[in-house]
């Protein structure tokens, strides 16, 4: 059986909520997530829990590139930032419009233990593309609250 690489592209909330579940539990070290300013372009290299594969066997993961264009600023809270090697574990990714017909807002990348990262954008113009081989996951995320 072939394997498919994902890639996928958001240009409305709709679209971003995919990617987010797509992300969900995807893990990187802090120095994978770059504000790139002149170029006005976010981007993070995860690695990705592939929640789209039936569970036959083992559960996998693979290098996934997530990216934001049109981004005018960047801020975080609760990241470590003097730690470029410290392992985030995004959560979801969730976006606040500034107007009704104002495609501007804040999107926020959520992760695991209150950090979090604020990007203001123009608009949404994001794309999430597999960018490696998958591998075997050391464990499948849990949620259980119990």
């Amino acid at each position: 059986m072939t394997r498919q690489e994902l890639t996928l592209a958001a240009e409305d909330a709709e679209d971003l909520e995919i990617i987010s579940a797509r992300l969900q539990d995807a893990v990187a070290p802090l120095k994978e997530l770059v504000y790139l300013p002149k170029k006005r372009r976010f981007a993070a290299l995860f690695n990705r829990f592939k929640w789209e594969e039936p569970r036959k066997g083992a559960d996998l993961r693979v290098h996934a590139l997530l990216h934001f264009d049109d981004v005018l600023s960047v801020r975080s809270k609760n990241l470590k930032r003097g730690a470029p090697d410290a392992v985030v574990s995004l959560l979801a990714i969730r976006f606040t419009a500034k107007g009704a017909d104002d495609p501007a807002g804040v999107v926020e990348l959520v992760f695991a233990g209150g950090g979090l990262i604020r990007l203001d954008v123009e608009c949404i113009d994001a794309g999430l593309s597999d960018v490696g081989g998958e591998w075997a996951a050391r464990g499948r995320p849990d949620h259980d609250e119990a």
